[in-house]
């Protein structure tokens, strides 16, 4: 299969040292990608320590004030001394790699040893610091990144109520969307897309179960990638799912994604479900304007249209650049099963999320809060005003009520779930058609935040990788009145480099992204 095990130390050649950087005019971060952070840093015309600080500046700047944001819980108080760590090793000509010195934000459910929380948002592991960074973090540490903090997200990942507004967590409030401040960043990653949309990072580490990343990539006119479930590992990672959950990265461009991607996947004792991930692979290499050329791209148009005029138009403009750059359109290649799932998906999540909720508590110091669903309901029933104000916890209630994994109910509807995403769903198109790739609008335009009713019922094209725990990358596609549109690129398991080379060359044909200008309304 694929990825990286480890990332090695790279030695720069005795004469390219970096040059004493000149610290008296601080850098511009806004919009920058990690080719250059890295080239002015080797430059020596800024250090880590001044890229982090910049970064620190523009949070505090515009997170709880200005634009309220609010995509931060809390930045890492050693960030600076860490970022000056790397820059000493820099100019002693070693670096690690194109993440060396580089700050990243990590979602709010991904532990960090430090003195950070992990909390998913939620009042009730307010406090708790984790024993052990997550292998995503510990990865993140190796390759030279700087851990800048943890982002706000959908509280439980969104799990906790079918009346949710995403964005929304008790510890860190309402995300807004960057493009438009009354519309939501979506969920569950909402602040590390937003995070990553307003500058505040040049990549963040999102988590999925169904749409989690790129749903709010897309809301945010990011490149988002849900890889292969056990390509990155889950351990340290506070779950919902673990036929479903998987960690990736979000970005401004396919390029830093798939840099970024290369640093995150990787082998896990921690994880079994990594057991296939087998050396160390460079997802930039194969990437190429011209990858388009003779792929077989099918439109999934069932059930994954319609719903939107202005992500049905947009796609009708995507699929005409994609044939204009060479690509073979099947069109339509519909997902035979589409919408079939939904019912066995939910079942599954339920029962997941109890057996693996409570085994990650486990994992927690003793004197946590909580240690068992129930405990979590408890505590939110006994701290309503603040973690019940706008909507419940039905979701946790019902989890709360299903049995062990052994359960008949369990076993039958993971069955369904990998028959009719996996087998009759997603490899029977693909084999059908000999497609490289299906495509579909990733969702619609970002609706307004409603704390009253929640999210409004919308479609999108998430779940059928998301249940068949295949890959999935959304690249922008264009603006409806200044709302970002994102378009999803779908394949077969352990595809992640294909996806990247399809998604790259779509994104150089088009050119569609552009930064978010913080209005209070959308306009045309």
């Amino acid at each position: 299969m694929l990825v990286a095990t480890t990332l090695p130390l790279t030695t720069m050649r005795a004469g390219t040292h970096a040059r004493r950087p000149d610290v008296s005019a601080p850098p511009d971060v806004e919009e920058k990608s990690l080719d250059d952070l890295s080239a002015g840093m080797q430059r020596g015309e800024y250090t880590s320590r001044a890229i982090t600080q910049q970064y620190l500046d523009r949070i505090g700047a515009m997170d709880r004030t200005g634009p309220l944001l609010r995509h931060v819980l809390e930045t890492n108080p050693d960030a600076l001394a860490i970022a000056a760590a790397l820059d000493v090793e820099r100019t002693a000509g070693k670096v690690r790699g194109p993440l060396h010195g580089i700050p990243v934000l990590v979602k709010d459910n991904i532990d960090t040893a430090d003195r950070m929380m992990t909390s998913a948002g939620s009042l009730a592991l307010a406090g708790s610091v984790a024993g052990r960074d997550a292998h995503v973090v510990e990865r993140l540490r190796a390759a030279g990144a700087v851990i800048l903090g943890k982002t706000n997200l959908s509280e439980w990942a969104n799990f906790r109520s079918s009346h949710s507004s995403s964005g929304w967590s008790a510890r860190g409030g309402q995300g807004r969307n960057p493009y438009a401040l009354d519309r939501t960043p979506s969920g569950s990653s909402s602040g590390s897309a937003g995070a990553v949309a307003a500058s505040y990072c040049a990549v963040a580490v999102g988590t999925e179960t169904d749409g989690s990343i790129t749903s709010p990539a897309a809301a945010c006119s990011l490149v988002g990638l849900k890889p292969t479930v056990g390509l990155v590992s889950r351990s340290g990672i506070i779950p919902i799912a673990h036929s479903q959950d998987t960690a990736g990265p979000m970005a401004r461009t396919v390029r830093d994604a798939a840099i970024l991607l290369g640093a995150l996947a990787g082998r896990d004792a921690r994880d079994p479900a990594t057991r296939a991930v087998v050396g160390a692979i460079d997802y930039t290499r194969n990437l190429d304007a011209r990858g388009l050329r003779g792929a077989r791209i099918g439109v999934a148009r069932k059930k994954y249209t319609g719903y939107s005029t202005a992500a049905d138009a947009a796609l009708e403009t995507a699929l005409r650049a994609m044939k204009d750059a060479g690509a073979v359109i099947i069109d339509p290649a519909d997902i035979a099963t589409a919408g079939t799932f939904d019912d066995a998906e939910y079942e599954v999540l339920l029962y997941e999320f109890k057996a693996d909720l409570e085994a990650y508590f486990a994992t927690r110091a003793a004197g946590a809060r909580v240690r068992t669903l129930a405990d979590l309901i408890a505590f939110n029933t006994a701290h309503a005003r603040e973690e019940l104000p706008y909507f419940g916890q039905e979701i946790l209630e019902r989890a709360a009520k299903k049995g062990p994994l052994s359960d008949r109910a369990y076993r039958k509807a993971l069955a369904t779930c990998r028959t009719l995403a996996r087998t009759q769903g997603l490899d029977a198109t693909f084999a059908k058609h000999q497609l490289d790739a299906l495509v579909a609008p990733t969702q619609g335009p970002p609706a307004l935040i409603d704390l009253v009713n929640g999210d409004p019922s919308s479609g999108s094209s998430t779940s059928p990788c998301a249940v068949a725990g295949y890959p999935a990358i959304t690249v922008p596609m264009g603006y409806a009145m200044g709302l970002p549109l994102g378009i999803t690129f779908m394949g077969r398991p352990w595809t992640e480099a294909a996806l990247l080379r399809l998604a790259y060359a779509y994104e150089q044909a088009t050119k569609l992204r552009v930064r978010p200008t913080y209005l209070s309304t959308a306009t045309v």
